[in-house]
């Protein structure tokens, strides 16, 4: 990671929305089932909102923004070069993260167990 890289992450760790804060207070220190997480994690070019390196699964939240043509674009084009190196990339809007947290684990959960739908 390059200075930029780390300087722009720790930044973005610094801060992060309630969404981001409610999932990493769920995922950090081992809490889901022992699997290790980093948030704001640089995979160049792009951050990534949280990853499990060891298993290569990346989750995103979207907020509103999301549903905008443009973003849903740049969201593809990250998800095809993420999935080209190796990673799954699993997405949550932030209002399934406020009104199912506990779905919304087991969903994580499932992915990395690798028995996913």
């Amino acid at each position: 990671m390059t200075s930029h890289d780390t300087v722009t992450a720790r930044a973005l760790r610094k801060t992060q929305t309630k969404v981001e804060n409610i999932l990493w207070s769920e995922l950090r220190a081992g809490r889901l089932c022992g699997y290790k997480f980093r948030r704001q994690h640089a995979i160049k070019p792009y951050i990534v909102d949280f990853v499990c390196l060891k298993h290569k699964l990346i989750i995103e939240l979207d907020g509103n923004h999301h549903q905008e043509t443009t973003q849903r674009q740049y969201d593809v084009k990250r998800t095809e070069f993420l999935s080209s190196n190796g990673y799954r990339v699993i997405r949550f809007k932030n209002k399934e993260v406020y009104a199912h947290r506990q779905h919304v684990l087991q969903k994580i959960l499932l992915e990395l167990q690798g028995i996913a739908e």
